[in-house]
């Protein structure tokens, strides 16, 4: 997947453009509203969907298997950025914990046991009270059903990407012993813009209690 990634970032640059997804800026105004300063992006891609947090103060790390991603994302921001070179099955990068963890259209990218273990470990590095936001693709997308069907709700793209397509169902199992407080249906982008059809996401939200 890493060579993936880097031929896709070489060849079509800033490929998703510089506004954030529009889940970026909900989850923003909920880190806002709990309090959250410290956040880990794991996905961070060029930093598209980490401006906001930057811009409003956020101290934010990320994670990203791409060096060309990271070297777009330099231009743009510079010495603001903390971004650890590699693929999340490599995690934990460092030992820090984290107030909030934003992951974006990574985790459908990955089979079973990397998902479990991404959970995990992302679930291991937020402190007491912080909260998980991910964003997975839902079985209500159009792209469901397309390509060569290589296990339970994953299909192989044209790209050779195994996508896994989430339900509520699975959601809960996936998230349910992980603080798992809100899972809704989302559109990306929330209003059409042409006539490309939006992408249809779940947005999942826990929260890790505090001990006490």
């Amino acid at each position: 997947m890493s060579e993936f990634w880097e031929e896709s970032f070489k060849d079509k640059k800033e490929m998703w453009g510089y506004e954030p997804a529009d889940s970026a800026i909900s989850t923003l105004n909920l880190f806002k509203k709990k309090g959250l300063n410290k956040i880990l992006i794991p996905g961070f891609g060029y930093g598209r969907n980490a401006k906001i947090f930057i811009d409003q103060g956020f101290d934010v790390t990320g994670i990203e298997i791409s060096e060309t991603a990271i070297e777009l994302a330099k231009k743009h921001y510079g010495n603001r950025l903390k971004v650890h070179h590699g693929s999340v099955h490599n995690m934990p990068f460092d030992r820090e914990s984290y107030d909030g963890i934003y992951c974006y259209a990574l985790i459908h990218l990955l089979n079973k046991s990397e998902r479990e273990k991404l959970i995990q470990d992302c679930y291991n590095q937020l402190n007491p009270n912080g909260y998980l936001v991910f964003v997975a693709i839902s079985k209500l997308d159009i792209r469901y059903g397309d390509g060569e069907k290589v296990g339970e709700d994953t299909f192989k793209t044209k790209h050779g990407i195994h996508l896994f397509f989430y339900d509520s169902d699975a959601v809960k199992k996936e998230f349910g012993n992980f603080g798992l407080i809100n899972t809704e249906e989302i559109r990306e982008p929330a209003i059409k813009v042409g006539n490309k059809p939006a992408q249809r996401f779940i947005q999942i939200i826990c929260r890790k209690e505090s001990k006490s």
